[in-house]
């Protein structure tokens, strides 16, 4: 496959570099176009040592070819990384002053990904906002920054998301495999459509293209004194992998992340929160742009009436003290009222960790539960101390409130995550049919 891969003057550059990397140890064929900028932080003989091509940021340069005109008709892929606040307004204003720009006005149909890099503030402003928003209207799928640390002392959303990340999100949007040359691409992971396969475009690689996908992740706490709190045994795995399945489907991904004890994906927007009342604010408010709502996090039925703003001391001549609970509310099904109400558009899927017992099994519990929360789609698994949470596997049935047939699923989380997705894009073609 031809790729133009145009690189913005931001620090970040020098993780370009892995990423060009990647594309070419996949056996691709790529073309380098660093901004002027992009040169003061890595210089035009690495990339060309790097692609095997010349390298220029200068319309002026190869005009016997029409250089400004050829790259982008011949393009089969364009990603610039880091897409800095600059680039990406020249980008969604039409400039053309440099090959890079010039390259972007000619792509016509190519697929085009900019992954931003910049400080928060940058990345925050309207301005930014407005661009971005502009681009992906046209097509343009732009990655939502990672969080971390930046180039100074602070930290937030705003860092180059990683080379991996990118470079699967990038094969996702063409439509071809996501793993390098002499990679595995991981234990049951599946091929993605070739680009060869008439039938399996970029619109088959990435259901999701164009949507907002928001999934909440890990065990909320609920603080008892400052040093003590109620939690689960949560780890934030299946969810985690659960907004990375939707990022590589095409989404932009929201992630609410309370306690998890795996990083966030990359290229997603994260949004951290502790309790289940932080977690319902943040939901309620995700939801009102969002176009599926998965909430895969352990949320706590039952938070203290009280909390101490001092530590609850253990003292003899004092007696034990008695904690008394009061009921969380039922953020998932609070979701679908909101949405019914408003008569919104959108899918809404929860989770349901259930324990069998003599009073009925997990899918009689689990059916029971759908039918209180009326979400779309339901997600069951049976939990214990050595099943599901913290592991790296999981087996689930996924419900209907439509009274489709259970779906099994199993395997690792990233193959049940899969499945999820799948389904989730499944049940949005049968609801809006394409056109």
């Amino acid at each position: 496959m031809r790729i133009v891969l145009g690189v913005g003057g931001g620090i970040a550059a020098y993780k370009v570099a892995s990423l060009l990397r990647l594309f070419t140890e996949a056996g691709h064929d790529v073309t380098v176009i660093p901004t002027e900028a992009a040169t003061r932080f890595v210089g035009v003989a690495t990339w060309e040592a790097l692609s095997g091509h010349p390298v220029s940021n200068s319309v002026f340069d190869a005009v016997d070819t029409v250089n400004h005109v050829r790259l982008g008709h011949q393009a089969e892929l364009i990603v610039v990384a880091p897409a800095t606040a600059d680039l990406l307004a020249r980008a969604a204003t039409g400039q053309a002053d440099d090959l890079l720009t010039n390259t972007l006005l000619m792509a016509g149909d190519c697929p085009v990904l900019m992954a931003p890099a910049m400080h928060t503030e940058m990345w925050q402003h309207p301005a930014t906002q407005a661009n971005v928003e502009s681009l992906r209207s046209r097509g343009v799928t732009v990655l939502e920054p990672a969080s971390g640390r930046l180039t100074g002392a602070d930290s937030g959303p705003g860092r180059l998301p990683e080379p991996e990340a990118i470079f699967t999100a990038a094969m996702a949007l063409a439509g071809a495999s996501a793993a390098p040359a002499g990679r595995p691409a991981g234990p049951g992971s599946q091929p993605r459509p070739n680009t060869e396969d008439a039938a399996a475009g970029p619109s088959a690689a990435r259901p999701l293209a164009g949507l907002t996908v928001t999934v909440s992740a890990g065990g909320t706490r609920e603080p008892l004194d400052p040093v003590r709190f109620l939690g689960n045994r949560s780890s934030g795995k299946q969810g985690a992998a659960l907004a990375a399945a939707a990022r590589d489907a095409g989404a932009r991904v929201r992630l609410l992340a309370a306690h998890m004890e795996v990083p966030a994906p990359d290229g997603v927007e994260l949004i951290q929160v502790e309790t289940a009342l932080e977690l319902r604010k943040a939901a309620l408010h995700a939801a009102a742009d969002s176009d599926v709502v998965i909430m895969a996090a352990a949320v706590a039925d039952f938070r203290p009436a009280d909390v101490s703003d001092t530590k609850i001391k253990k003292r003899d001549d004092v007696a034990d003290p008695v904690i008394s609970l009061v009921r969380n509310p039922d953020i998932l099904r609070e979701l679908v009222e909101v949405r019914d109400a408003a008569a919104r558009n959108q899918l809404i899927v929860g989770f349901a960790a259930e324990t069998g017992d003599a009073g009925g099994d997990v899918l009689e519990y689990a059916r029971a539960k759908l039918r209180r929360k009326a979400c779309d789609l339901l997600v069951v698994n049976q939990v214990g101390r050595d099943k599901v949470f913290g592991e790296d596997t999981n087996s689930v049935v996924i419900l209907s409130r439509a009274g489709a047939e259970p779906q099994e699923a199993s395997g690792s989380k990233s193959d049940v995550a899969a499945a999820v997705i799948d389904r989730i894009s499944a049940e949005l073609a049968r609801v809006v049919p394409p056109v």
